[in-house]
């Protein structure tokens, strides 16, 4: 019985965390930065986007172009780690079994 009132709130979370990927994928990913940057400077030179306009995007996407980087850094540099780690696994079990035989 509470699983049935409780459904209702699990969902609506779930849906929530979808939507938040979704947007963080969208707000760092680096091509979409990168498109924009593109987009917004095209605005400029054309004469659609005042310079203020311009340099207030620029630095936002500058932002978000380094919090992406960041990330992208720390996910590299995780993956490294844990390739190090399990080539020191895969190290120890070999010396492991060469001292039994």
């Amino acid at each position: 019985m509470f699983k049935l009132f409780t459904w209702p709130a699990h969902s609506l979370k779930f849906v929530g965390e979808k939507i938040k990927e979704e947007v963080d994928k969208e707000m760092y990913d680096l091509d979409t930065i990168k498109q924009r940057m593109i987009t917004i400077r095209l605005e400029y030179e054309e004469g659609t986007l005042s310079q203020e306009d311009f340099t207030e995007e620029q630095a936002r996407l500058a932002e978000r172009y380094r919090v992406a980087k960041e990330e992208e850094l720390g996910q590299l540099r995780e993956a490294i780690q844990q390739d190090q780690t399990e080539r020191s696994r895969t190290r120890t079990r070999r010396k492991g079994r060469g001292a039994r035989r």
